[in-house]
């Protein structure tokens, strides 16, 4: 069986994205785009407290405005649906809220009109009076506050490693997660010195450019729903769930996102949209505001202690971590933050004696979930951050100390999971070199001072998942793969397309990727957690290997040589261009799951990803403005697929985590956040992009991996945010330990290094 591809594989290779064109002609198609016959609009009306009691809700006026068709209460969807609570780890979060209201902004009532803009204006006449309650905002203070967000909890059960999650009443821990390896107390005390410090991070947001938008259609006994989501096969099994139907009554459709970024994972509009449509039996379509998107979902704030026990030679001997998850009203997918990042939470360090202690906290605020390195960002923060104080007390050289430290391939991670294929030495040296690390430079003078660092950091991939693929070969040649993997621009249509290309030794011009569609695109858990390469591209190579297979016995039942072009198979076999041949595939990891008292397993990821960050900076200390004026990130992908989407990949992600690094945070008063706009919220845009940023992949392979690579999506935020903090200190000798680093924080930090501490009237 033979074609002609015209080239030498596709793999490895920088072709461009399959959906560029239709992208950048404006052709590409978005669920916000989507207009059906007879669709109402849906708008919210959303609670104006933080914790409180429903006593009155009001909905006379908004029902009598003009063109309004219905206002919807939760009463009214507890008549359609068997369930309606839904999330991901707990049935924790109701669709509309029932009879309390957990965080300020929880949606309340929902008014449908033709119009948005009636829908609109009518919500806004809906009036509610509360029993306030006490609330509790800080996620450490929520260990042990009487203020209670939930009086219990009910287990989702739908991860196999969170099947030890338990109803719990009167605490507002939704997991705790414990790590144990050797006696840290006895090498604390053997240490010949100790430090502990604290960090801290906010809450941040997503920020997709396409904001959180769903549709759902009733037909006869069926439902679709389009829909802008990263788990198309989890939304569903969960609407199947709550609405006590079969799963092949629901169908579920994504097309292209505007974005992601873990904001759009499980169910987020789905379930409103769902019920509103069986209420109504007309197509229902919610579409949320820029300004809207900031009460759905946010990064988890931190609070990370860390202490360490050094030995003289400079080597960790011992390592005790506590870290508070906040994450919000609402579980989401916060205990699996928890227990995922918690693990790694020592860093990518050689330490026999580690105490890990991670708590997912619910508080009072926005629901927290999943955003690009799954709690990683806010880990390496705390543990690089720590990493060069330690060296600077010691007088070691911050590069040095991290060499001896290291852990490297054939090593134990804390887990007790051997690391392997994990190019955590390539990656850290690769950036020292491309920083110029040890090399002289001009350090400023004056009021202007520059100073260099560097952090590494890594991530264990999540696990476990299952990922199938299909692959139609048709008559002529051509093929359609068929997979739940969603494109939200990290450009996995093309990956997959290059895999299958590759394995099936035929023309990805050949090729048409099917967008998820859950009738006829198989299961796939979610595209999230830098997966899918590795994950469904194991799937897609599989079920390219068993189409492969069968073409071959095709070929020769018909008396055909193996090297026969795909075309004349079929007519040799049906006598005319007719027929099709399926491949299928699957791919779970093998996956021990951590005991749950100590946290050991010795198969706790299937393949490690590593990021490292050299950083140079230029500090005015008249004013604390920082210029970051290199950024050089450097990973370990394996072996890239495709490796111009992995530097874009990479320069994204630094991008994305400059803004949480140096000004993005959700600024909240008694619950109520207070910069709900891109106007007051601000990411960064090209005008920010002043210095240059740089990019690299190590020369690695993951040779668990289809053709040798991992996932490289998130890399790129681990170093970045403490590769800044330590070249501040470089330069100016401060060492700030919260998020963001704003020019105020800076320049009061160095007022008070001076022994001028900035006073409120200074500001004045």
């Amino acid at each position: 069986m033979t074609t002609d591809t015209g080239q030498n594989g596709t793999v490895g290779r920088s072709i461009p994205r399959l959906e560029a064109t239709d992208k950048v002609t404006g052709r590409t198609e978005y669920t916000h785009n989507l207009r059906l016959p007879g669709m109402l609009y849906g708008k919210v009306f959303r609670s104006t407290i933080a914790h409180g009691l429903i006593q009155d809700l009001d909905t006379t006026a908004a029902q009598a405005v003009e063109g309004v068709h219905c206002v919807v209460t939760a009463k009214d969807i507890d008549k359609v649906l068997t369930d309606v609570h839904y999330g991901p780890a707990f049935h924790d979060q109701p669709i509309l809220a029932i009879d309390k209201v957990r965080h300020f902004g929880e949606p309340v009532a929902v008014v449908l009109a033709s119009d948005p803009h009636v829908a609109e204006e009518a919500a806004s006449r809906i009036t509610v009076s509360y029993e306030e309650l006490p609330a509790v905002f800080d996620e450490v203070e929520a260990m042990t506050s009487k203020a209670i967000v939930h009086e219990e909890l009910k287990p989702a059960g739908t991860f196999p490693d969170l099947k030890h999650l338990d109803g719990r009443k009167n605490t507002n821990v939704s997991l705790d997660y414990h790590l144990r390896r050797g006696d840290v107390e006895s090498a604390f005390k053997a240490a010949d010195r100790v430090f502990d410090h604290t960090f801290h991070t906010p809450p941040v947001m997503h920020v997709p450019l396409e904001p959180f938008v769903s549709i759902a259609e009733p037909g006869d006994s069926v439902l679709t729903l389009h829909t802008a989501t990263q788990s198309p096969s989890f939304v569903r099994i969960e609407i199947a769930r709550l609405l006590g139907w079969p799963e092949n009554r629901v169908r579920v459709k994504v097309p292209y996102l505007g974005g992601g970024f873990g904001a759009k994972l499980y169910i987020k509009l789905e379930a409103l949209v769902t019920a509103l449509a069986l209420i109504t039996r007309r197509p229902v379509k919610i579409s949320l505001t820029m300004e809207e998107q900031f009460y759905m979902l946010t990064r988890h704030a931190t609070t990370l202690r860390i202490k360490s026990g050094v030995a003289k030679d400079g080597r960790l001997t011992a390592r005790q971590c506590e870290i508070w998850w906040n994450g919000g009203a609402y579980a989401d997918i916060g205990p699996r933050v928890t227990q995922k990042s918690g693990f790694t939470a020592p860093g990518p360090y050689d330490i026999e004696n580690v105490h890990i202690d991670s708590y997912a906290l619910y508080t009072n605020l926005t629901p927290a979930g999943a955003l690009r390195g799954f709690g990683i960002p806010q880990l390496v923060w705390a543990y690089e951050s720590h990493t060069d104080m330690v060296a600077r007390a010691l007088e070691m050289d911050p590069l040095e100390f991290r060499r001896k430290n290291l852990l490297r391939n054939g090593r134990p991670q804390a887990t007790g999971t051997v690391l392997r294929d994990a190019a955590t030495g390539e990656a850290l040296e690769r950036a020292a070199a491309r920083i110029g690390w040890g090399e002289p430079f001009d350090r400023g003078s004056g009021t202007v001072r520059r100073g260099r660092g560097i952090a590494i950091g890594f991530k264990a991939s999540i696990s476990p998942t299952t990922s199938v693929a299909i692959v139609n070969v048709y008559a002529d040649g051509s093929c359609a793969l068929n997979c739940s993997s969603v494109d939200m621009g990290q450009g996995s249509d093309t990956a997959m397309a290059q895999i299958l290309a590759d394995t099936l030794k035929i023309p990805i011009g050949s090729i048409t990727v099917v967008h998820p569609d859950t009738d006829v695109t198989p299961y796939d858990m979610a595209t999230l957690g830098s997966r899918s390469v590795y994950h469904m591209g194991h799937a897609v190579r599989r079920a390219a290997e068993d189409a492969r297979e069968k073409l071959l016995a095709m070929a020769h039942e018909v008396d055909l040589p193996a090297e026969t072009a795909i075309p004349d198979i079929f007519r040799k076999r049906y006598g005319m261009q007719a027929g099709n041949v399926v491949g299928t595939g699957s791919f779970i990891p093998e996956y021990t799951p951590p005991d749950y008292e100590t946290g050991q397993s010795d198969d706790v990821t299937p393949f490690w990803m590593v990021g490292a960050t050299g950083a140079e900076v230029e500090v005015d200390m008249e004013t604390g403005r920082v210029r970051v004026e290199r950024l050089v990130n450097v990973a370990d992908a394996g072996t890239p697929i495709n490796p111009r989407i992995v530097e874009t990949q990479l320069s994204g992600a630094a991008i994305m985590q400059l803004g949480f690094t140096l000004g993005e945070k959700l600024e909240f008063k008694d619950g109520v956040c207070t910069n709900v706009s891109l106007a007051n919220y601000r990411i960064p845009g090209l005008l920010d992009m002043t210095g240059t940023i740089e990019n690299e992949v190590v020369d690695s392979a993951e040779h668990s991996g289809p053709f040798g690579a991992k996932g490289v999506g998130e890399s790129g935020t681990f170093g970045v945010s403490p590769a800044i903090a330590n070249a501040i200190e470089d330069a100016v000798g401060v060492r700030l330990t919260s998020l963001p680093m704003t020019a105020e924080m800076l320049y009061r930090a160095l007022r008070e290094k001076q022994g001028e501490p900035l006073e409120i009237e200074d500001l004045a």
